[in-house]
């Protein structure tokens, strides 16, 4: 069967091959039909190694190179052992980068799973979502509500879940001002979070005239274009300081700008992942009291909360289906920023 697997020399892209065979399944594993798999901006970082090569990390499935992908949504055909107890064939379920994690430790048992030190997570230190089958642990895959369309689901799967909790992460409240850096996959759908779940106010940045247009269509109310505002300038002109600034854009200078228009007291929460490092203006760290704060995806409650709001129609991702094929394509469209929103692989077509 067909699956992206990351090049043996990681350079970013992938190689489509079709002779892929997901693992045999473990105690409490089930196996999932993929339907539709989004393509994530983590998934370019694990293409060219940025995090170390995928293919020596983790659990290995035989002389296979890792399968990309964590925004996957498929039906379930097949239960190992001990798995009825979490699903049931025919079930549709989600496959997230936050693939497993202990059970035990401090952070597992605190709801805070994602930072599990002994994590697996879809597409770096397990296979991920993108192939025609996968295997997932039962317990943690998270079912698909009725209602919601599963090609949305995808990116709810990952982008959705991540923006969901970040904004919990900035504590957002109703009537608040909150600024995205960044109006990607990401980025729109941390506005309609925002502004449709959180009932906030929402300031955007971005360099992208279309991607700025669809913020605003999302219920962003102030739009600052870096090519040509004084981004800093326009959003505490308009805002008076946000309470809180989310960072999806995969660049330093955004981290600075996100800085530079919290109000006293207010929270820089970082989601994006660009190479290098963050700068901050002490002073204003400290006579301010700014926090800063990363907030890593979400646990398995927040992609069912998550889930929910998008079933209610609440959230709508902006969503494009394209052809297995095509994935590299998509990979040079990410880079270059081109997608407004998310492109998805239909394996229903194959």
């Amino acid at each position: 069967m067909k699956a992206a697997v990351v090049r043996s020399k990681n350079d970013g892209y992938v190689d489509l091959i079709d002779d892929w065979q997901p693992r045999a399944l473990g105690f409490g594993d089930a196996l999932v039909d993929l339907e539709y798999v989004g393509l994530c901006h983590t998934d370019l970082h694990c293409a060219a190694g940025d995090f170390g090569d995928p293919n020596t990390l983790g659990q290995r499935n035989g002389n296979f190179r890792r399968v990309i992908g964590h925004e996957g949504v498929g039906i379930v055909s097949k239960l190992g052992e001990g798995a009825d107890q979490y699903l049931k064939i025919g079930d549709r379920v989600s496959i997230a980068w936050f693939y497993s994690g202990c059970g035990v430790c401090d952070y597992c048992v605190t709801g805070n799973e994602t930072f599990c030190r002994k994590a697996l997570n879809s597409g770096y230190t397990i296979d991920g979502a993108m192939s025609q089958q996968a295997v997932v642990d039962a317990k943690y895959a998270v079912k698909v509500p009725e209602g919601l369309d599963p090609v949305e689901a995808t990116s709810i799967t990952c982008a959705g879940v991540t923006m969901y909790k970040a904004l919990k992460v900035g504590e957002t409240k109703p009537g608040q001002w909150v600024s995205v850096h960044g109006a990607g996959g990401l980025g729109n759908l941390a506005v309609q979070y925002a502004h449709n779940v959180f009932n906030a106010h929402v300031a955007v940045a971005d360099g992208n005239p279309d991607k700025l247009a669809a913020a605003k269509a999302a219920g962003a109310e102030v739009l600052a274009n870096y090519h040509t505002d004084d981004v800093v300038a326009k959003i505490n002109e308009a805002t008076g300081g946000v309470h809180n600034a989310q960072v999806t854009a995969v660049n330093d200078a955004a981290f600075s700008q996100a800085v530079n228009v919290l109000r006293t007291k207010g929270k820089l929460v970082a989601v994006a992942l660009p190479q290098g490092d963050m700068s901050l203006n002490i002073a204003k760290t400290v006579l301010d009291g700014i926090e800063v704060r990363g907030s890593l995806v979400g646990t398995r409650e927040d992609l069912k909360e998550a889930f929910q709001f998008g079933a209610e129609g609440k959230v709508k991702p902006i969503v494009e289906t394209i052809d297995f094929a095509d994935l590299n394509d998509a990979i040079d469209d990410m880079k270059n920023s081109k997608i407004t929103g998310r492109k998805v692989v239909d394996f229903t077509k194959l």
